[in-house]
């Protein structure tokens, strides 16, 4: 799916609207405000073409994100499920204390493996051909 195309997801707070742009052969989504059930409703059809699409990394920025629930989680494992099945990667960019100890607490973090910066997730992104 191409990048122009996901105009179509509309978001009633823009300032909450994800930002998709690509960097450096990757997908880069930056979710922002809360994740919870109404943003899983809304993120998942936004994210499944790109987590199913062509790109070989996809990194999800949870760094604008102010709240983070069981919602968030499964939207994270739906992202992960997608890339792996392609053999494709998934990396997640996140510095928020509470978000990153749901994902320690539901054992995702050495599945999820996230990282500080967009610039970190991009150097594990594997070699351009």
């Amino acid at each position: 799916m191409q990048l122009d195309a996901l105009n179509e997801f509309a978001f009633e707070d823009s300032d909450h609207q994800p930002r998709v742009y690509g960097h450096d052969g990757a997908v880069v989504i930056e979710l922002h405000g809360e994740i919870d059930l109404l943003a899983y409703q809304q993120m998942a059809p936004l994210l499944d073409p790109i987590t199913g699409g062509t790109a070989t990394t996809v990194v999800i920025d949870l760094t604008r994100t102010t709240f983070f629930d069981c919602s968030g989680v499964t939207l994270l494992v739906r992202a992960h499920r997608r890339t792996t099945a392609r053999g494709a990667r998934l990396s997640v960019v996140c510095t928020h204390h509470l978000t990153l100890r749901v994902l320690r607490l539901t054992g995702l973090t050495p599945v999820l493996s996230p990282v500080p910066s967009l610039e970190e997730a991009l150097e594990r992104a594997p070699e351009k051909d």
